[in-house]
C-alpha cells in the first residue's frame, strides 16, 4: 500500500509543519520533528555500512528483547500480588 504510506507521510510532514508554526520563538520543535532531522541529517553524512554496524552493536548490547522484558515483569508484578486476579 504506497498511497497509504505516502499519505501518511504527507500528514506528518503538515502537522510537522503546524507545529513548527505555532513554535514560541525559541525554536521549539517536537521530539519527533528533532529525531526526523536528525535522523536526516546522519543520512545524509553515512552510507549503509555505518547503519548495518549499529545496528549489529545495538543487538549485541541490547540484552533482551522489549517483550521478554516486559512478560517478565508481569510476571514479577503477579508474583508478589500472590497471583490474584
Amino acid at each position: 500500500m504506497p498511497n497509504q504510506s505516502a499519505d501518511q507521510d504527507q500528514q506528518q510532514q503538515q502537522d510537522d509543519a503546524q507545529r513548527s508554526s505555532q513554535a514560541s520563538s525559541k525554536g521549539d520543535m517536537s521530539v519527533r520533528e528533532a529525531g526526523r532531522k536528525g535522523g536526516e541529517a546522519t543520512s545524509a553524512t553515512h552510507d549503509r555500512e555505518f547503519y548495518q554496524s549499529i545496528g549489529h552493536l545495538g543487538g549485541e548490547a541490547g540484552g533482551q528483547k522489549g517483550g521478554e522484558r516486559t512478560r517478565e515483569l508481569i510476571e514479577r508484578g503477579k508474583e508478589s500480588e500472590g497471583g490474584s486476579r
